[in-house]
């Protein structure tokens, strides 16, 4: 973290790796307050919002300006609301599928990777687009849709590469070990 104590954490991982359940707990013990990719990303680009990120998101929040941003999508789709990061918040969590890409982490103190058994990962987040009121056939295809994205783009950033922290997301706890450095 920064001297000042304020600093910006970066938690990616596979869908359905435990990103989001993680990223609340760290913003909950550090004060910090979580914002989702899948937010910045909606009805815009599955995987390059990174610009948004860093002009509407991170760039003023670590100038110490309010964070009110409504993204393209939102505005295009009629989306009520902005995503915003409250005043006086010491940690900024981002917190996605490509959070710790090259070009953000440059921008962080400290990079995660959440890293879960594909099954298992693939079975909780259909559960959970299940639980959102999907059918469980249409989870399924919007899975496989976004798989196409989310694959190749990993494959080529490997954002696990960059991790000072690699977490398990498989169910039954969490085990934190050390990532490598930086590249």
């Amino acid at each position: 973290m920064l001297p000042d104590g304020r600093g910006v954490l970066l938690v990616d991982g596979r869908s359905g790796s435990g990103k989001t359940t993680f990223a609340e707990r760290a913003a909950t013990l550090l004060g910090g307050a979580v914002v989702h990719t899948d937010d910045l990303a909606w009805h815009h680009d599955a995987t390059a919002w990174d610009d948004i990120a860093l002009e509407h998101v991170i760039g003023p929040w670590r100038r110490g300006e309010l964070v009110d941003h409504r993204p393209p999508g939102w505005a295009a789709q009629g989306r009520d609301g902005s995503v915003t990061v409250p005043e006086g918040v010491r940690v900024l969590v981002l917190e996605g599928v490509g959070a710790g890409r090259a070009s953000l982490a440059l921008h962080a103190d400290v990079v995660v990777w959440v890293q879960a058994d594909r099954d298992e990962a693939r079975e909780r987040g259909l559960r959970r687009d299940v639980e959102l009121g999907r059918t469980r056939a249409e989870a399924e295809r919007f899975w496989d849709e976004w798989m196409t994205a989310e694959e190749p783009f990993l494959a080529g950033d490997r954002p696990w590469q960059r991790a000072d922290l690699v977490v398990s997301g498989d169910a039954g706890g969490w085990v934190v070990a050390p990532g490598g450095p930086r590249s």
